[in-house]
């Protein structure tokens, strides 16, 4: 018996939920997969994992081996990437992701420049708008714009972002400008992601506290690009990331609103999850990066 890879089998089982998901991820049979999993379990002299048809469990046993396994992995990694070079030489596959519209802006041309730089290094470039998980989705660095939550994560700010309302001209002069939050309630309105009721924030100019107006959406669609299309055809109030409507601002196609009422600015940031010594690949990154992306975020920021 492989140890080795009876360990990495068990791991992968346990992060994609299933040894059906494990065997499809290794292109392997399944009931090699199983046969792997049991063989090791026989070695051990222990049960690591109660499976049923429903769901896949750890045992107790299998919740200590399984937090070790991690750190063994993760130092069997390490290893390999000191063998390889990635601390001395900058060279191997650097995993980026971003939000999709803010990855094709900003991120895409950073990492084409710096695929020109650096011919050893491969970039997989990542573009989603749901947050992935920098381990379990074996993700180098990440763009994320908002407050992060506490972690281990090590943060490097590169900007801030602000939230604006925002409408086209046309529907201005047939509705009225809106003086207040709560005027949004009689105007048509387009939100994007989540169900047919939204809520937006705002804060109050004199007090500085924060309050919400619950949007009743005319249009709801799944993403902040649709939402600007629809508010540049007139279908309603939009209220967007200011890089999602910034061109559009500045040739005058949408009109920010309610300016005053504007909430705090978020941050930008570029993370990761490493500590101490970084591989060489992420460091450049990181040296190449920054300093353009707080160029990119200051020259937004200035077309408020």
């Amino acid at each position: 018996m492989d140890r080795l890879e009876a360990m990495s089998i068990v791991l992968l089982t346990i992060e994609k939920g299933s040894l059906t998901a494990a065997a499809k991820a290794l292109n392997m049979p399944l009931p090699t997969v199983s046969r792997k999993v049991t063989e090791l379990e026989e070695y051990l002299g222990t049960k690591l994992l109660h499976r049923s048809t429903r769901k896949l469990t750890l045992t107790d046993a299998g919740l200590a081996y399984i937090a070790s396994v991690k750190r063994i992995m993760e130092d069997i990694e390490e290893v390999e990437r000191t063998a390889a070079g990635e601390y001395t030489t900058p060279r191997g596959e650097l995993v980026l992701t971003a939000p999709v519209l803010f990855g094709h802006m900003y991120i895409l041309p950073i990492v084409t420049d710096f695929l020109a730089a650096y011919p050893e290094i491969n970039v997989r470039l990542v573009l989603s708008d749901r947050n992935l998980h920098l381990s379990d989705d074996h993700v180098d660095m990440a763009v994320r714009i908002g407050t992060l939550p506490d972690s281990n994560m090590i943060a490097t700010r590169v900007g801030a972002m602000d939230t604006l309302v925002c409408a086209s001209p046309d529907l201005l002069n047939a509705h009225g400008m809106p003086k207040h939050p709560r005027d949004l309630e009689k105007l048509p309105c387009v939100v994007f992601a989540g169900p047919s009721t939204a809520t937006w924030w705002f804060r109050d100019p004199a007090t500085r506290r924060d309050f919400n107006v619950d949007i009743m959406p005319r249009l709801s669609v799944t993403t902040a690009e649709a939402a600007v299309k629809a508010a540049l055809h007139h279908s309603g109030v939009t209220r967007v990331y200011r890089y999602h409507c910034d061109a559009e601002l500045r040739t005058g196609a949408l009109v920010q609103v309610l300016r005053k009422f504007d909430v705090e600015s978020i941050p930008v940031s570029l993370m990761h999850g490493e500590r101490g010594l970084l591989p060489l690949k992420m460091r450049v990154f990181l040296d190449f990066a920054v300093d353009r992306l707080r160029s990119d975020m200051s020259a937004l920021g200035a077309n408020r």
